[in-house]
């Protein structure tokens, strides 16, 4: 008797079902996690010890489920490759902003007034959107399938980028007015200043949300949007109001980045809610986090000058995008 002669696969197993050549972003996103292979020891180590106890607690027992996490995918398809492309151009765009609005003077021919509000409303946002990052790279490290891991990933790297144009202005900010506190008051103004307390309180307590699911919905859910309408859409809103066209530009590109952030978390509540039980389990930690999150805005938009209604959109809108990806 001869054995058979196995033919061999023309691409991964995995990906051998679709019956057509895998796409580049298949190819590289997905299945790539090997601590899901086995629920009991995620790391092929003692499942006891300390990691693997985390993630058995952390992830494995969340109770958002899914058959098969594998099966999501990214709307947008995004690669590293194509990651940096894209954000190459974004960050040739932001710097063509800073210069040129240097080379003009901008900073001079701002109203000391608006400069102080700067101080107050806008520089410290830098550690506000370093933990968007931290959340997000939590996120990524906990994250049930590589493909969902990707997007928290990209997601890290903008908010690192968006830290780092708010502390390329504080600076900038400081040469010009060296009496206001750019770049030595932030901290204070974070840790005690009224209008930071409702975003300080909801962050550290996301931050502390372990379970990989409720990281997701406290952070990519309701933290970020109400960051994005606040922080970002009105504080740059206001800005144009008192001449500050450059604070509102930089806005708009952040939020293009925001756009992609929110396209790829419905895509996954969408996906989560296929299955039986994900509804409730989703709308109960949307509960939990949204009356603090209303409370971190109207917190800022009562101490922002020139807001009106802001608070009160702002948290129409986070609400718009919860019920769009169909909570």
């Amino acid at each position: 008797m001869q054995p058979d002669i196995l033919k061999p696969l023309k691409t991964w197993s995995h990906l051998a079902g679709r019956r057509r050549k895998p796409s580049e972003y298949e190819i590289v996103s997905t299945n790539l996690h090997f601590t899901t292979d086995n629920p009991e020891a995620p790391f092929e180590l003692d499942p006891n010890f300390a990691m693997a106890r985390w993630y058995k607690e952390h992830r494995n027992a969340s109770p958002l489920l899914h058959t098969d996490w594998n099966a999501f995918r990214d709307p947008d398809e995004m690669v590293y490759r194509t990651y940096n492309m894209l954000q190459d151009g974004q960050e040739t765009y932001v710097f063509g902003l800073l210069d040129q609005f240097s080379a003009r003077g901008h900073d001079r021919m701002l109203d000391p007034a608006w400069a102080a509000t700067l101080a107050r409303f806008y520089t410290p946002a830098r550690y506000l959107f370093h933990t968007l990052q931290m959340g997000s790279a939590y996120l990524a490290q906990m994250a049930p399938a590589s493909t969902i891991s990707n997007c928290a990933a990209y997601q890290t790297a903008d908010a690192l980028r968006w830290l780092t144009h708010t502390a390329y202005r504080t600076k900038e900010l400081s040469l010009t007015f060296p009496d206001l506190g750019f770049g030595t008051g932030e901290r204070q103004r974070w840790e005690q200043d009224p209008a930071w307390q409702g975003w300080r309180r909801l962050v550290e307590h996301a931050l502390v949300a372990w379970d990989w699911g409720e990281s997701f919905v406290a952070l990519n859910l309701v933290v970020r949007p109400a960051v994005e309408e606040t922080v970002l859409r009105g504080l740059g809103q206001v800005a144009r109001q008192n001449g500050d066209t450059l604070l509102g530009m930089l806005a708009d590109a952040q939020l293009a980045d925001a756009q992609r952030h929110r396209h790829w978390a419905a895509a996954l509540v969408r996906f989560a809610l296929a299955q039986d039980g994900n509804a409730e389990v989703l709308g109960a930690w949307v509960r939990k986090w949204e009356g603090m999150a209303d409370e971190a805005i109207a917190a800022y938009c009562a101490e922002l000058p020139d807001a009106a209604d802001l608070a009160e959109r702002a948290s129409a809108a986070g609400r718009e995008f919860r019920h769009g990806a169909g909570l």
